[in-house]
């Protein structure tokens, strides 16, 4: 609790450093700025060095602070040994001490964590010091870091149904949804298709590979991409390393009268991706509990091509728990063919109702606004 009035009030965010634990972050921080004066707040972050959070986190004046952090393998083999070795006895260990003296030297009022291996030692160093910790989890099934770190939490905020979800206690999680940017929803058709030089005349198709691509993703695309372009315009987001690569490559198999109907891209900014899903008539995307909750908050029917290697399988259970409500089809990537998803595709376009219900059931499940929700409770927690 704060102690000085006159002080500001210090929130430390920690997670795994993926996007899929920075952007909730970022939705939290916004909000809390909304109904906030001026310098009320102060904002820090506690995690593993990684230039895309230092990146994502630039303009959001947030605090950086990077530890050491370790990471459990369970795939088999003599490397995977070693390095969880190093890690546990030496990483974890130098984080957890490093986390120690920056929580101690910051004093934060709470610590809310999105959870991932990169919060474990922001999180114990801060129950250490009798800070209040609070814990967001995205995924239907937690991973282990987060099932650890449960126990060290005072309240777990939960994307899906407290029912759904387990590992947790019951007693300590409150449903409330995934954050997502509510910039997002402020997207403009226009605007997509100025950005993207879009061709229109025909359904527009976004596919998103994660926030670094799917290599698997776009070689599937690549195959179907003539027969494909044939009747929809594609959006395809293929990670920053890969745009060149799959630019040629697309050229190459795509006849020249198609090649305005395709738009390779490595990483949508917030901004175009704000326009995008506005502009979009369908989405192919992974299951991370991001982008579902995103693509069901502009209202946006969709496929979703599970990772098969997440942990505990959960872009999976996310994918199947998604789709019980009707806005989502499930292709896992054993099944993944260019046949077999061309078919899929082709097949909703020509039910146009069930498009239709498709993007009703994705309005129903939304929850916009569970930014807002965790800050106002965060907000009124640290005002008794």
């Amino acid at each position: 609790m704060p102690q000085n009035q006159n002080s500001p009030i210090k929130i430390v965010f920690t997670g795994g450093g993926t996007a899929g634990h920075i952007f909730p972050v970022i939705s939290i921080i916004r909000q809390i700025k909304e109904v906030t004066r001026p310098g009320e707040y102060q904002f820090f972050y506690i995690g593993p060095k990684d230039d895309f959070v230092k990146n994502i986190l630039a303009g959001e004046q947030v605090t950086i602070k990077t530890v050491l952090a370790g990471k459990m393998r369970r795939y088999l083999g003599p490397l995977a040994f070693l390095q969880n070795i190093v890690d546990i006895f030496i990483f974890v260990p130098l984080g957890f001490f490093q986390a120690l003296f920056y929580n101690f030297l910051i004093s934060p009022d709470i610590i809310f964590s999105k959870g991932g291996y990169g919060s474990l030692p922001a999180v114990l160093s801060g129950w250490l010091l009798l800070i209040p910790v609070f814990l967001h989890e995205s995924d239907i099934i937690p991973g282990l870091a987060n099932r650890i770190l449960s126990r060290f939490s005072s309240e777990i905020f939960t994307a899906w149904p407290v029912q759904r979800v387990r590992g947790f206690p019951l007693d300590k999680m409150i449903a409330v949804g995934n954050p997502i940017r509510p910039e997002l929803l402020t997207g403009n058709r226009e605007m997509a298709k100025d950005a993207f030089k879009l061709a229109g005349g025909k359904p527009l198709l976004l596919t998103i590979g994660g926030s670094q691509g799917s290599q698997r993703i776009n070689d599937i695309l690549l195959l179907v991409l003539p027969e494909l372009l044939k009747s929809f315009e594609l959006i395809h987001q293929v990670g920053n390393k890969n745009v060149k690569q799959i630019e040629a490559e697309a050229k190459i198999v795509t006849p020249p009268e198609l090649q305005k109907f395709y738009h390779a891209v490595g990483f949508l900014s917030e901004e175009d991706l704000a326009h995008v899903l506005n502009a979009v008539d369908f989405v192919i995307s992974r299951a991370g509990a991001g982008s579902i909750f995103e693509i069901s908050a502009v209202g946006k029917p969709s496929i979703l091509i599970p990772l098969p290697e997440s942990a505990q399988q959960h872009q999976l259970k996310n994918a199947y728990a998604y789709a019980e409500s009707g806005a989502a089809l499930v292709i896992e990537e054993s099944n993944f063919t260019s046949h077999f998803f061309l078919e899929r595709i082709r097949y909703l376009f020509s039910n146009p109702q069930k498009l239709k219900e498709m993007s009703q059931a994705a309005k129903n499940f939304s929850k916009p606004n569970a930014s807002k929700v965790i800050a106002e409770y965060l907000i009124n927690y640290l005002s008794i």
